[in-house]
């Protein structure tokens, strides 16, 4: 069967609390406030025609306050509390029809939860808490205690296998959670609020460690939290929920730097740009390329023609190979070598096109040059001015960003 293009598709996803909840969807009151069904019909309306798609691998934070129907979202999503109206697909596959058998199926093989209050089983040990989930799946003891140790070492809880949850510190039992929930090898993790009991410091640290398994094992995530630091740190996209609606879904960047309306300008306006603005976002193309069989007298005109003082030097593949000045240009005639030989990689700096404008910053101070944008084989992107880091800083994006 062919993968779906989403792992996760969410359309028209109403959740409405009362008796015969159906009535808010008619058309005389599906367009009316929630206070206004409320005060009319007596019933409470969680979530309003919400629709997002969360492709494989990514992170996908759901943040709003209290009340604004998050958390309603997250139990809607395995079916912890049933939608009133609309699809909710994994894979392709409509899970608000599943039979009872497959639901069981489903919440057992595919998905993992990981709550606020860590929900561990005090009676048991770290070991056997982690191996739950398979314990239920069936799974012979040697087998699953196997499994077990490894998602205890892969959330750094090695040597604590045999302590009770009492025996430890609240971070170290949130790490316990999240093993459990990546000993079944989920394809899809839902944290509802896992961090917000913790203290800042440790707080912070478990998003490091999120951050950092992710980055190894790709889960599909959505991550539930009121925390806008929180989203922005961890989430590929966000989505901001007011009242039961999604506000405005986007990049941390977009949320930012355009925000939808009041509501979100509010909530961004203390955030600082440079912790969510990425280079992709601000490089521009490079005044002058030279490659490396070009003829030296035509490297140093165009370079006079674009009145810039150095260049890149690019190989095969347009790899960056260093940078040359209109001096070295000059001295390469005089000794008679070639563009790669007086290439030069002191002072050459150079950044993905994913690092944050706040790890730029450095950089543009340590180089007299322009910072090279390059991706992971080396190869040159673009290349980023100071004015372009000062117009990320505090302005709206330059003209000039080539976005990737």
């Amino acid at each position: 069967m062919r993968q779906a293009t989403y792992h996760i598709e969410v359309s028209g996803l109403w959740k409405v609390f009362g008796s015969r909840p159906e009535r808010a969807l008619l058309q005389e009151h599906a367009s009316k406030s929630r206070d206004e069904i409320q005060d009319e019909l007596g019933l409470v309306v969680g979530l309003r025609d919400v629709s997002f798609s969360v492709p494989r691998g990514q992170t996908f934070v759901v943040m709003g306050l209290s009340g604004s129907g998050k958390s309603t979202l997250a139990r809607c999503l395995i079916r912890l509390i049933e939608a009133t109206e609309g699809q909710i697909q994994f894979d392709g596959q409509d899970i608000c029809r599943y039979s009872a058998e497959d639901l069981r199926q489903f919440r057992r093989d595919k998905i993992a939860m990981v709550f606020q209050n860590y929900a561990l089983l005090p009676h048991r040990r770290v070991l056997d808490n982690v191996a739950y989930g398979l314990e239920v799946q069936g799974m012979d003891k040697d087998s699953r205690y196997r499994a077990a140790a490894e998602a205890i070492e892969t959330v750094g809880l090695r040597g604590w296998e045999y302590y009770f949850p009492s025996e430890m510190s609240g971070g170290m039992q949130q790490r316990v959670g999240l093993a459990r929930a990546l000993a079944v090898d989920p394809e899809v993790l839902i944290m509802d609020e896992p961090f917000s009991g913790l203290d800042p410091l440790i707080r912070r640290e478990m998003q490091d460690e999120l951050v950092m398994l992710q980055s190894e094992l790709q889960k599909t995530i959505v991550f539930i939290t009121h925390d806008l630091d929180e989203a922005l740190k961890l989430g590929d996209r966000i989505a901001i929920m007011r009242d039961g609606v999604i506000v405005q879904e986007g990049t941390p960047e977009e949320i930012v730097t355009r925000p939808a309306n009041d509501y979100v300008t509010e909530f961004v306006q203390d955030v600082s740009r440079a912790k969510v603005i990425r280079a992709g976002s601000i490089m521009q193309e490079p005044d002058v390329v030279i490659h490396e069989g070009q003829d030296a007298r035509a490297a140093l005109a165009a370079m006079r023609d674009n009145s810039a003082e150095a260049a890149y030097v690019v190989g095969d593949g347009n790899v960056l190979m260093g940078i040359l000045t209109q001096d070295r240009i000059m001295d390469m005639e005089n000794k008679g070598i070639g563009v790669l030989e007086a290439a030069q990689t002191e002072g050459l700096a150079t950044t993905s096109p994913a690092a944050f404008i706040e790890k730029i910053i450095p950089l543009a101070a340590e180089t007299e040059y322009y910072i090279a944008v390059v991706d992971d084989e080396g190869r040159l992107l673009g290349e980023i001015h100071r004015r372009a880091l000062l117009a990320g800083m505090v302005d709206e994006l330059p003209d000039a960003g080539l976005a990737v």
